[in-house]
């Protein structure tokens, strides 16, 4: 029996490391790739930058494999994220061997909340001169994922949560982000601690080794992510899991990168570990720690690309990888 997985490439540099990606997937188990259409080209063809018949196919798919997209980015992941039912992004920010990393003792994975926020979509221009965004919070979402922070600390064997949050000046919104996932977490027997974010984002630069797991809204764990990804050697090595209950969606960190699109030089080290999260999605651990292994080989001894410092193309990284298998 497959396992029917959804692709979709988008635009960019993801038209270039999804199929590298399939290709060491289908080495991988019994799987059956439906291919999808979404991003900036499909809109420009068809008017949609994501499809019904997309969004068909990443609910009926068992996960989905996500390259990225331009312009319509918004259009795009966020409608997703709600077709797969993710409550949680994953977002893990390891400094690998052989990458010049800045930060070499950085390895922390961020929890973000992945429905409310001012990412909610609710905005509102009111005039000429004025435009509003509503925040949504619920206690609901914010105690369900730290429901899933203390079930992720305890599986990874970890002491404590860092819950990150500005509860100094969104007191209401923050606040009950702050204290639903406290809250959930002790439950659990699972401590925390909270730190403000703008004091987070100085101290993981000053000691990256003082944390393991962080929860965090919505847009904090945007940003704050892509501030890892300087620290470790850029987002072509970070891969993210959009999880749901039963379904979930996988992508690299990094975008369409439209400055290196179509050159064959785009790392694909964050797809790569974006299918192993896949793989570990879907029960598959065995193959999920092989491809993990065999990426963390070739991160560490090459070939790399440009944003490494090397000068191998996006296949041959690729073939290190099959290879590494």
């Amino acid at each position: 029996m497959t396992t029917p997985i959804a692709v979709i490439e988008g635009d960019g540099i993801g038209t270039e490391v999804i199929p590298v990606t399939v290709e060491i997937l289908e080495t991988l188990g019994s799987f059956e790739f439906i291919e999808a259409a979404a991003g900036d080209a499909v809109e420009a063809a068809t008017g949609s930058a994501l499809p019904e018949r997309t969004e068909m196919i990443v609910a009926e798919a068992d996960a989905t494999l996500f390259g990225a997209v331009g312009e319509t980015a918004a259009d795009v992941i966020i409608p997703l994220r709600s077709t797969v039912e993710s409550f949680v992004n994953v977002r893990p920010a390891r400094a690998y061997p052989g990458t010049g990393a800045l930060r070499p003792q950085l390895d922390v994975v961020f929890l973000r909340e992945n429905t409310e926020g001012v990412y909610a979509g609710i905005e509102t221009r009111l005039t000429e001169d004025v435009s509003t965004l509503t925040r949504v919070s619920t206690t609901t979402a914010a105690r369900r994922l730290g429901d899933f922070a203390a079930t992720y600390a305890q599986t990874q064997d970890v002491d404590r949560v860092h819950v990150v949050h500005k509860a100094n000046v969104m007191r209401e919104t923050d606040g009950r982000f702050r204290d639903a996932v406290t809250d959930a977490c002790e439950s659990a027997d699972v401590s925390t601690a909270d730190m403000l974010m703008d004091a987070f984002a100085t101290r993981v630069c000053l000691e990256p080794d003082a944390f393991d797991v962080i929860v965090c809204p919505n847009l904090a764990g945007d940003v704050l992510s892509d501030l890892a990804a300087g620290l470790v050697g850029g987002l072509g090595l970070l891969p993210s899991a959009n999880i749901g209950a039963e379904n979930g969606l996988f992508e690299p960190v990094h975008g369409s990168a439209p400055d290196i699109a179509g050159r064959g030089v785009a790392n694909p080290a964050a797809t790569i570990l974006s299918a192993a999260l896949l793989l570990e999605h879907l029960g598959e651990q065995a193959a999920a720690d092989a491809l993990q292994r065999a990426t963390e080989t070739v991160i560490a001894d090459g070939p790399h690309t440009p944003d490494l410092g090397g000068d191998a193309s996006t296949q041959e990284v690729a073939d290190a990888v099959l290879a590494a298998l």
